[in-house]
Formats: structure tokens, sequence, C-alpha cells
């Protein structure tokens, strides 16, 4: 029986690059008995000494798939970010890798168009499907762990060795030359190992007797690795090298940047934001990593309930007005500013952008890094776009009053200005605005809406525990939203997908304020923040606490983990 449409195309694809002649085509096409595809494949190695690689471009070219060599594809802490493991395992594809908003996967079945479909509604991304090998792809999916395990043990025993009694400083030179020193090594690998274990920082602190290395990973630091305190200055100089610092000053915070890439030959494209601060036993250190081959997520991955992404997503498109973002250090404020940039990037408008620093590149957006030591400030940016016509302009943050008042006069004469302010929550954001000296019927005028937002560790969807809430738990459950029913909380012994935490990944929450008439009549009135509050909650705002305790209701993280990341809200206390 002849081949089917599919393997004849496979074939014919072996016979253009000159694998197979024509007697042999006709040979296998026209053969007496029926075969399967794995039957075809193992003929065409035995019999004709095609190569699995050969038979691999083949297939791709005949089924319009990119072939991917998935056995040279380096698996890392990312790779089962936006599909989880499980999944892949039970479809046997592999993300590899993300262009824009397009998700690269490596799928052993060409055929297999329903799972590329899951995906983007899954994602918010666009998927292109790549031919990968079966056997590579099950191979790589074996694994236990997707990170990079990087070892410190011959490193540091080479350290030991170097800080001898005898000898405890290290040379200049030792610090640039050569790169098999092991001080070059040391920086190297601990920046390594905290970015294949998807840390966001890493604080290097000296104390009295030894040196201590520690990573924040989901918003919680924990302890790497113990040095000699001896190792503590030469590390340190060896990172002021690398983002160009002064080695020399030891009494003064220095601030700067690495751009790993040129330091390592393992293709971790990432840059480091450096901060250096002389402390009690020597210069600490911290790092906060900037991955440049992450992309922004859209924004119904940030964990807006779907009426807060309705409101952010009419406030976002506004011709123009105030938006900003409050919350501490490292509660998501920039990639929701990222993504929300990207929603509304088209080739109609003009976007500027006043960044310290730029961390992620977005195509079709104008970015400004600061140079403050040449006078290049938040201000100084805001006075050169509003020679420049844009219809969009991003600053990093408000933190004076000459950069709040240029924001507000921006707002006020057509742009759309979205920026950052440290404050607690939504209301408050009122006041500290007016503590920089800005009038209240400014502030009114100018403000479009505030999102106040966190981050809270998501429950790990493997072991996660289900459970009826009582007492307490119950009647907070109640108080905020109104809901009675099962929740989540974490196993108290984790699983190896959460590394025995209960924890994997965070989630958003927000408050979000948007300005209606009785809010700008109470802004006026220069009310107190307690009344502003309640005057946005009339009007339809969830606090942070009960956005809180929606994602506990969804499964989404335990209330444990919301009541240590928000208080209660005060009128909502028993």
């Amino acid at each position: 029986m002849p081949l089917g449409r599919v393997q004849t195309q496979i074939v014919d694809k072996l016979v253009e690059f000159g694998k197979l002649d024509a007697a042999q085509r006709n040979t296998l096409v026209n053969r007496p008995d029926e075969a399967t595809g794995d039957q075809l494949d193992q003929q065409l190695q035995a019999d004709f000494k095609i190569t699995p690689f050969q038979l691999h471009l083949a297939k791709g070219r005949a089924l319009g798939l990119t072939p991917f060599n998935v056995a040279r594809y380096k698996l890392h802490n990312a790779t089962f970010e936006k599909i989880d493991l499980e999944y892949c395992q039970k479809n046997t594809i592999l993300p590899v890798g993300q262009v824009g908003d397009v998700l690269l996967v490596a799928f052993a079945n060409p055929f297999e168009t329903q799972i590329a479909a899951k995906i983007a509604e899954k994602t918010g991304l666009r998927v292109a499907r790549l031919l990968g090998s079966e056997r590579d792809i099950k191979e790589k999916l074996k694994k236990d762990s997707a990170a990079e395990q990087v070892q410190f043990s011959d490193v540091v025993d080479q350290l030991g060795a170097q800080f001898t009694e005898e000898e405890t400083e290290i040379k200049d030179e030792d610090l640039t030359h050569e790169d098999s020193a092991p001080i070059i090594q040391l920086a190297n690998r601990i920046i390594e190992d905290a970015y294949f274990g998807g840390a966001s920082d890493i604080h290097i602190e000296p104390q009295e007797k030894d040196l201590v290395v520690r990573y924040r990973i989901d918003g919680l630091t924990q302890e790497k690795l113990r040095l000699p305190a001896k190792v503590a200055g030469a590390l340190v100089a060896r990172l002021k090298i690398m983002c160009n610092l002064d080695i020399a000053e030891r009494r003064l915070p220095q601030d700067g940047r690495i751009v790993f890439k040129q330091f390592n030959k393992k293709g971790v494209d990432i840059d480091l934001r450096v901060s250096t601060a002389p402390l009690n036993h020597g210069e600490g250190v911290v790092m906060r990593i900037l991955d440049k081959q992450k992309t922004t997520l859209p924004l119904p991955a940030l964990g807006f309930t779907e009426a807060n992404l309705a409101k952010y997503r009419d406030c976002i498109r506004q011709p123009y007005g105030m938006i900003l973002h409050c919350g501490p250090t490292g509660s998501g404020k920039s990639m929701t500013l990222y993504s929300a940039l990207n929603e509304i990037n088209t080739s109609d408008v003009v976007i500027r952008t006043a960044e310290d620093p730029i961390e992620y590149t977005l195509p079709g957006i104008n970015q400004m890094q600061m140079h403050r030591q040449i006078g290049l400030t938040f201000a100084a940016a805001l006075r050169a776009f509003l020679r420049q016509d844009p219809d969009i302009i991003l600053v990093g943050e408000i933190r004076d009053k000459e950069t709040a008042n240029i924001a507000v006069e921006a707002a006020l004469t057509g742009h759309l200005l979205i920026s950052t302010l440290h404050t607690n929550d939504a209301p408050s954001t009122v006041a500290r605005l007016t503590d920089m000296g800005i009038e209240p019927f400014m502030i009114s005028s100018s403000l479009v809406c505030v999102c106040a937002q966190r981050l809270m560790r998501r429950v790990c969807k493997t072991c996660r525990v289900a459970y009826e809430p009582e007492g307490r738990e119950k009647d907070i459950l109640q108080r905020a939203i109104g809901w009675s029913g099962a929740i989540y909380k974490a196993h108290a012994k984790g699983c190896p997908k959460c590394n025995g935490t209960g924890y994997k990944g965070r989630v958003g929450i927000h408050e979000l304020m948007v300005t209606n008439e009785e809010l700008i009549e109470g802004i006026n009135k220069e009310l107190e923040t307690a009344e502003i509050k309640k005057i946005a909650m009339r009007g339809g705002m969830k606090t942070l606490h009960q956005d809180s305790v929606i994602k506990v209701k969804e499964g989404l993280t335990t209330l444990a983990e919301a009541l240590s990341t928000v208080p209660q809200d005060m009128e909502l206390r028993g």
C-alpha cells in the first residue's frame, strides 16, 4: 500500500536534500505493505543511512514547521514560567523561548493544533509551533529541576587556600586580569546561581566573622552562602570593577550597573542594578536582577480582578491626566506600568519614558536613562519631554516637589502622565502630593486614578491543602467580602516543585481608586485620608485587604499570606 501524503512529502524532502535518489524514492513510496510513521523512520535510518537530524529537518520542511534541536536547549528557571512542567509532560511539549508576544514551543506531535490554541488562551501570547524530537523533549522533561545547578564548593576551597593567615589581601590585578582567579569565578557564580534560582535580588552582607550571601526569591530572603570575612573586601572590589565604580571609595554609598553578558560565557543576558553602602563590618552590596530576556506580561496575567481590569483599561486610554502607581520597592509597579504601555503602544501615539534604570526595553517606545551625576534628573527629563510633542509620558518615580509640579502641569496640558509614588495605599497618595506642595485643586484636576499594589506568594498548586475556615478566619472572609466556603492553605512540608516551601510564584493585589465627582470634591475640601478612603470605597474601590481576600477565595493564595502582606482594614476589624 503506498505511503500516506505526509510520509510521501517527507521522502520527497529527503530527495530534495540529495539524501535519496529517484529509485529509492519509488521503492519507499510504492512499498507493498502499510507503514506507520515510526516504521518509516526506522527503515530510512537502517536501510538508507538517513541520520536523525536529516530526518528531523525533512519532517519540519514537509510539515511547514521550523525544526528545533531540543537536545542543545538548556533548561533554566524561566523555562516553565508560562507553561507548567506537568502540562508539558502530559502533552510532550517544551517552551523554548519568547520573542515579543510570541511564545516558541517545541511539539513532538506536529498535528497537535488544539494544544497550541489552549496555550495561547492561557498565556495571552501567540504560539509559534516548532518541531522537536519526541525522545529529546521527553529527556528534557525527565529532569527533576529546571534550574541549572551552580556549584560553589571548588571555588570556596580555592579562596580558602588563597586567603591564608600570611596573605589576607588580593592584588588589584587579580580582580581584572585573570579569568581563572577564584574571586572572579565566585562573583560570576553568585550572579548565575541567583538568576537560575529565580531570585530578584542578591544581598552581600559583611558580618563580624563571615560574609553572608542571601537571595530574595518570591519576596522572601534566604541565606545561600557563608564565606570567610577576609573575602568581603575582594568580592566587593570585584563587583565594583564590573560596574565601573570607584574601588578606593569605601566611605560613601555608590550606585552602578553591571551588564553581565560581557562577564560570562553561558549567554546569561541580564543586567544588575548595584547599590553599595558602608556598614558597621564593611561594605554591603545589593544587586537587583533585571532579566533582559523576559518580556512584559499581558495585563490580565498580573492578578487584576475582572472589575479592576476593566476600570484600569479605561483609565490608561484617557487622552490626558495623571495615573499613579504606589507601593514599596519590589511590589510590581514597574511591571504593571510596562504592561500598560505595551497595551496602548500603537503607531499613532508618541510615548516617552524617563527611567532609572531602564528595566525592560520596549519596541516602539522612546526610553531615557537618568544620569543624576550630570544633572539628568526626572525633572530635567520631564521638561525636555514637554518640548518633544509626546502623547504619553512615563516618569519612573515622583521623588520631589519639582518633579511633582512638572508632572501635574503635564497632566493638565493634554498629556497622559504615568508614574510611581511611595505610599502605603491609594487614598494616602493625595496627602503625599499635598505634602510635596501641590495645591489640592491641581491634584483633583489632574488625577485619573491611583493604583496601590503588592505582591503575594501564590500557594503551590501541586501540594496545596483545602479546608473549611472556622472562627476568626471565617469571620475575616465574611467581613471582607461577605463569603464563606472552602479555601486553601500551604502544605507544611511542601513538595519538590515548590522546594518544600508550599508557595510557588507571586500574584498581584490591587487597590484601584478612580476619581469621581464626590472624590474630587473631597480632595478640594482637603479631607483627611480616612474620609477620602470611605468616599473611594463608596465609589466601588476594593481595598488591598479585600482584594487579597478575593485571591484567597479564588484559591491563588492563603489567608495567612494575605494577612501578612497587608493589614486588615480598620473598619472591617471585629
